[in-house]
């Protein structure tokens, strides 16, 4: 009879092993079929440290400043606001940008986010830090993700518990030993495609890309790493604004630039869409008037971010 038992417990063990094997749905992502080279690379570089690539690059701002100056005429945009928006602009444009790994398969994100890190309260380095994680779509422009952005950081900037809040207070009252197997099956949960969506859609690393705009604290852009909670693969720091020397017309000018470094897990695919999305957004900062608009007071340029653009700088895969 023990060994009827014990039979019995490993046939229902591998069933169910069987089934969380076959699931391939997320409340997150749509599974994506790619080349096979490309699935063995989930397996040979598990973590996404593992698949990092860097780019670097310095993008002309000499129109920024009056364009900033502009559309505050009509709503409140702030610089770090600006790149968000113009970051989360340049994904709905490079879909293929917007995928991830998780448990060795790759998936297209459904909805496309961007996140960012804040100080609750303005120029005071003691203060502490907020995420702000903003949804980003095709029908979206200029101003109503800085509308939208606005809000949030409002919330952020009174004494309200949010959501991350209460969560990371439950997290730290846990001991070490029952917040590591809690972990464990956070964990498991992720990889088999059974994390509740409510963990998911609150949490800022479950996220399209993070950003972080070192220029409002006066600092160069540094490479950050990807973080292997969650499921962003792409992180992006901006540097402050700078003169730099550039070459044009076999003329040497100086312009004002920020400088961008931008961390790319290289598992979801190639540099060349990396490089379309960098264009997208370099295109963007030098040429605000014409590819985001929303200045005009009768609204007639108020492009969406999947609105198509004239454009003067030419895609990798063109």
């Amino acid at each position: 009879m023990d060994w009827m038992i014990t039979g019995g417990i490993v046939a229902v063990l591998f069933v169910v092993w069987v089934l969380l094997e076959s699931k391939r749905s997320r409340s997150d992502g749509t599974p994506v079929k790619h080349h096979p080279y490309r699935q063995i690379m989930w397996f040979i570089m598990p973590r996404r440290d593992d698949g990092l690539v860097f780019f670097d690059r310095y993008i002309q701002v000499e129109k920024l400043d009056a364009y900033l100056e502009d559309i505050n005429k009509r709503f409140e945009c702030s610089m770090s606001t600006l790149l968000a928006a113009v970051v989360g602009r340049a994904l709905i444009q490079n879909p293929r940008m917007d995928r991830f790994v998780v448990g060795h398969r790759l998936y297209q994100r459904k909805q496309s986010s961007i996140s960012f890190v804040m100080k609750r309260t303005r120029k005071d380095k003691s203060s502490k830090l907020a995420t702000i994680k903003q949804p980003i779509s095709a029908d979206d422009t200029i101003e109503s993700v800085c509308r939208s952005v606005a809000e949030k950081i409002s919330v952020e900037r009174t004494d309200v518990k949010t959501y991350a809040d209460k969560e990371y207070a439950l997290f730290n009252m846990l001991p070490r030993p029952v917040f590591r197997a809690a972990y464990w099956v956070f964990r498991v949960l992720d990889y088999y495609n059974l994390l509740p969506a409510s963990f998911i859609d609150n949490d800022p690393l479950y996220t399209s890309i993070f950003m972080s705009f070192m220029g409002s604290v006066n600092m160069d852009a540094g490479y950050h790493h990807l973080f292997e909670h969650g499921t962003c693969p792409l992180f992006l720091m901006i540097g402050k604004n700078e003169d730099r020397v550039f070459v044009e017309d076999g003329q040497v000018v100086v312009k004002p630039c920020v400088h961008v470094r931008f961390t790319y897990d290289e598992r979801i695919d190639d540099g060349m869409t990396a490089g379309d999305g960098i264009f997208a957004m370099a295109g963007a900062l030098e040429e605000p008037y014409i590819q985001l608009g929303c200045v005009k007071d009768d609204g007639s340029d108020q492009y969406k971010f999947g609105d198509e653009r004239p454009r003067h700088w030419k895609l990798t895969s063109e």
